[in-house]
Formats: structure tokens, C-alpha cells, sequence
């Protein structure tokens, strides 16, 4: 049986003085105001230079969130659904905790397992039921 070796996530509260949030105009809902309000919220954290995670967590991050990290090891969220900053800022911090949250769940090994006898025994009895049944379906002499 593998060795599962358990990483503790880390917490927001550890980490999000390192969070860098940007606003910028947003194509979302705004009424007439709309394309005049800086409402879209980008959030950039550096997990290669972090100091609050371990090596073991910078790892398992780097691993799991390859599609939201760049080039220069920043996990880069933006948020434009809502009209307010303050929302969507809020919306941006909860998907990078979804984003941890789904690369620290450690998955159960599959065991191998063959079918038992009956099992197999009823496959082989309904595969011949199904054979008689379409040779039945067959032309007349």
C-alpha cells in the first residue's frame, strides 16, 4: 500500500498580507455608469518568493494550480461579476481559497479488486440472453 503523505494547507490569514490587488475597468454590469468604474479586482500572489507557505506546500501548489500560475510564479484571480470593488474583491479571495482548498485534498488510493464469480456469471447469462433474443429477430426460412 503507498506511503499518503499528508501537506497542511496554508491559511489565508498566514498569507494574504502578500496578496497584491489591482482594479481595473470592468466589462461586467454597471447600468451608465458601466466602463467608467474601476470594479474588476485582480488578485496576484507570488508563491515561488512567498514566505508563509513551506517547500512542501510551494510544491503541491505549483503542481495543482499550473493553469493559474504564470511564468514568474504568481497565482493571478480576477473578479468583474459585481459592481462593486469591495464584492468582487471578497469573490476573488473565496476562489483562491477554493483553488487551496482543491489542491490539499489528498485522494484515496484505488484498490485493484477482481469480480467475483456470480458477478461474471450473471454478465455471461445476460450477454446469451441478449444473443438468443437478436438471433430471434432474424429472417424467415
Amino acid at each position: 500500500m503507498p506511503l499518503i503523505m499528508l501537506i497542511k494547507r496554508p491559511e489565508l490569514g498566514d498569507i494574504e498580507n502578500e496578496f497584491k490587488f489591482t482594479a481595473s475597468r470592468s466589462s461586467g454590469p454597471g447600468g451608465q455608469s458601466v466602463n467608467k468604474v474601476n470594479t474588476k479586482v485582480t488578485l496576484r500572489w507570488d508563491v515561488k518568493n512567498s514566505i508563509s507557505i513551506d517547500d512542501e506546500q510551494r510544491v503541491r501548489i505549483t503542481e495543482k494550480l499550473a493553469k493559474s500560475i504564470n511564468n514568474d510564479g504568481e497565482v493571478i484571480l480576477t473578479a468583474q461579476t459585481n459592481r462593486s470593488q469591495l464584492q468582487n474583491k471578497e469573490e476573488v479571495i473565496s476562489k483562491l481559497q477554493a483553488l487551496l482548498t482543491k489542491a490539499f485534498i489528498v485522494h484515496k488510493a484505488r484498490k485493484a479488486t477482481k469480480p467475483t464469480k456470480a458477478s461474471v456469471q450473471r454478465r455471461l447469462t445476460a450477454k446469451k440472453k441478449l444473443s438468443e433474443k437478436k438471433k430471434l429477430r432474424g429472417g424467415v426460412d
